[in-house]
Protein backbone atom coordinates (compact mmCIF):
# COMPACT_ATOMS: atom_id res chain seq x y z
CA UNK A 1 0.00 0.00 0.00
CA UNK A 2 1.24 3.06 -0.79
CA UNK A 3 1.99 5.98 2.01
CA UNK A 4 -1.03 9.10 1.17
CA UNK A 5 1.65 11.53 2.22
CA UNK A 6 3.95 10.62 -1.00
CA UNK A 7 1.16 11.43 -3.74
CA UNK A 8 1.34 14.46 -5.33
CA UNK A 9 -0.77 17.48 -4.83
CA UNK A 10 -3.20 17.74 -7.67
CA UNK A 11 -4.76 20.93 -8.22
CA UNK A 12 -8.30 21.54 -8.41
CA UNK A 13 -10.48 19.57 -10.57
CA UNK A 14 -10.54 22.73 -13.84
CA UNK A 15 -14.76 22.73 -13.33
CA UNK A 16 -14.34 23.28 -9.62
CA UNK A 17 -11.99 26.60 -10.04
CA UNK A 18 -11.69 26.83 -13.77
CA UNK A 19 -9.72 30.46 -13.70
CA UNK A 20 -7.53 29.25 -10.57
CA UNK A 21 -6.62 26.21 -12.44
CA UNK A 22 -5.64 28.16 -15.52
CA UNK A 23 -3.84 30.81 -12.95
CA UNK A 24 -1.96 28.00 -11.70
CA UNK A 25 -0.58 26.49 -15.01
CA UNK A 26 0.46 29.72 -16.01
CA UNK A 27 2.51 29.89 -12.44
CA UNK A 28 4.03 26.50 -12.80
CA UNK A 29 5.08 26.86 -16.89
CA UNK A 30 6.94 30.31 -15.46
CA UNK A 31 9.06 27.81 -13.08
CA UNK A 32 7.12 29.44 -9.70
CA UNK A 33 6.32 26.82 -6.87
CA UNK A 34 2.23 27.59 -6.22
CA UNK A 35 0.53 26.90 -2.73
CA UNK A 36 -2.81 27.16 -2.69
CA UNK A 37 -3.60 29.04 1.25
CA UNK A 38 -6.11 28.81 3.55
CA UNK A 39 -8.64 31.04 1.53
CA UNK A 40 -8.11 30.12 -1.58
CA UNK A 41 -5.30 32.46 -3.12
CA UNK A 42 -2.66 31.22 -4.93
CA UNK A 43 0.86 32.50 -3.01
CA UNK A 44 3.75 32.99 -4.97
CA UNK A 45 7.77 34.06 -4.58
CA UNK A 46 8.97 36.59 -7.00
CA UNK A 47 12.16 38.61 -7.39
CA UNK A 48 15.30 39.38 -6.25
CA UNK A 49 15.24 39.87 -2.91
CA UNK A 50 12.01 37.32 -2.71
CA UNK A 51 8.78 39.15 -2.54
CA UNK A 52 5.85 36.86 -1.44
CA UNK A 53 2.80 38.06 -3.64
CA UNK A 54 -0.79 36.09 -4.08
CA UNK A 55 -3.22 35.88 -7.16
CA UNK A 56 -7.07 35.32 -6.30
CA UNK A 57 -9.44 34.57 -8.67
CA UNK A 58 -12.84 34.97 -8.89
CA UNK A 59 -14.60 32.78 -11.91
CA UNK A 60 -18.46 34.13 -12.93
CA UNK A 61 -20.09 35.69 -15.55
CA UNK A 62 -16.69 38.09 -15.94
CA UNK A 63 -14.15 36.01 -13.89
CA UNK A 64 -11.06 38.60 -12.64
CA UNK A 65 -7.44 37.85 -11.00
CA UNK A 66 -6.26 39.44 -8.93
CA UNK A 67 -2.41 40.08 -7.79
CA UNK A 68 -1.60 41.52 -4.80
CA UNK A 69 0.78 41.71 -1.85
CA UNK A 70 1.83 43.85 1.41
CA UNK A 71 5.06 45.72 2.81
CA UNK A 72 5.84 46.42 5.90
CA UNK A 73 6.15 50.35 5.57
CA UNK A 74 8.50 51.19 8.58
CA UNK A 75 10.58 53.95 8.71
CA UNK A 76 10.62 54.62 4.64
CA UNK A 77 7.66 57.07 5.03
CA UNK A 78 6.51 59.59 8.03
CA UNK A 79 4.46 58.23 10.36
CA UNK A 80 1.36 60.80 9.55
CA UNK A 81 -1.13 57.86 8.66
CA UNK A 82 -2.60 60.77 6.39
CA UNK A 83 0.16 61.49 4.91
CA UNK A 84 0.90 58.20 3.48
CA UNK A 85 -2.85 57.69 2.40
CA UNK A 86 -2.28 60.72 0.24
CA UNK A 87 0.53 59.42 -1.34
CA UNK A 88 -1.49 56.37 -2.01
CA UNK A 89 -4.20 58.19 -3.70
CA UNK A 90 -1.79 60.31 -5.78
CA UNK A 91 -0.17 56.71 -7.15
CA UNK A 92 -4.00 55.37 -7.41
CA UNK A 93 -5.12 58.50 -9.28
CA UNK A 94 -1.77 58.40 -11.77
CA UNK A 95 -2.13 54.14 -12.69
CA UNK A 96 -4.54 52.29 -15.03
CA UNK A 97 -4.55 49.03 -13.70
CA UNK A 98 -2.80 49.20 -10.07
CA UNK A 99 -4.27 50.54 -6.65
CA UNK A 100 -2.42 51.35 -3.60
CA UNK A 101 -3.57 51.58 -0.31
CA UNK A 102 -3.49 51.12 3.23
CA UNK A 103 -4.04 48.59 6.07
CA UNK A 104 -2.62 47.84 9.53
CA UNK A 105 0.09 49.82 9.22
CA UNK A 106 1.52 47.70 5.56
CA UNK A 107 1.54 48.84 2.06
CA UNK A 108 -1.32 47.01 -0.07
CA UNK A 109 -0.55 46.87 -4.03
CA UNK A 110 -3.40 45.21 -6.19
CA UNK A 111 -4.04 45.19 -9.66
CA UNK A 112 -7.20 43.18 -11.20
CA UNK A 113 -8.07 41.88 -14.39
CA UNK A 114 -11.27 40.84 -16.05
CA UNK A 115 -10.36 37.79 -18.45
CA UNK A 116 -12.07 36.08 -21.36
CA UNK A 117 -11.69 32.19 -22.26
CA UNK A 118 -9.43 33.29 -24.97
CA UNK A 119 -7.18 35.42 -22.36
CA UNK A 120 -3.62 35.06 -22.80
CA UNK A 121 -2.61 34.78 -19.16
CA UNK A 122 1.02 34.03 -19.20
CA UNK A 123 2.18 37.49 -20.58
CA UNK A 124 -0.82 39.21 -18.77
CA UNK A 125 0.49 37.65 -15.37
CA UNK A 126 3.79 38.71 -15.91
CA UNK A 127 3.72 42.01 -16.58
CA UNK A 128 0.88 42.33 -14.15
CA UNK A 129 3.62 40.64 -11.30
CA UNK A 130 6.28 43.47 -12.69
CA UNK A 131 3.48 45.78 -12.24
CA UNK A 132 2.85 45.36 -8.94
CA UNK A 133 6.37 45.30 -7.58
CA UNK A 134 7.52 48.31 -9.90
CA UNK A 135 4.63 50.08 -7.98
CA UNK A 136 5.59 49.33 -4.61
CA UNK A 137 9.17 50.10 -5.59
CA UNK A 138 8.32 53.51 -6.56
CA UNK A 139 6.21 54.28 -4.11
CA UNK A 140 8.72 53.58 -1.66
CA UNK A 141 11.08 55.23 -3.60
CA UNK A 142 9.24 58.59 -3.53
CA UNK A 143 9.87 58.83 0.11
CA UNK A 144 13.60 58.83 -0.16
CA UNK A 145 13.39 61.71 -3.11
CA UNK A 146 11.52 63.58 -0.80
CA UNK A 147 14.07 63.39 1.76
CA UNK A 148 16.93 63.69 -0.71
CA UNK A 149 15.25 66.96 -2.20
CA UNK A 150 15.04 68.31 1.25
CA UNK A 151 18.16 68.11 2.04
CA UNK A 152 19.35 69.33 -1.07
CA UNK A 153 17.08 72.75 -0.04
CA UNK A 154 18.33 72.96 3.50
CA UNK A 155 15.34 71.09 5.11
CA UNK A 156 15.53 68.73 7.39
Amino acid sequence: MTDPTALPNFPPPADEHPLRGRMLDVINDLGTIPVIDDDGDIAITVGEPAQQLFVRCTDGDLPIFRVFGQWVIGDAAPADDLVRLERCNDFTLQLNVAKVGIANGNLIVTADHVVTPDTDLSPLFQLTVNLVLQVVSAWFGSWEQGRHEASESGGS
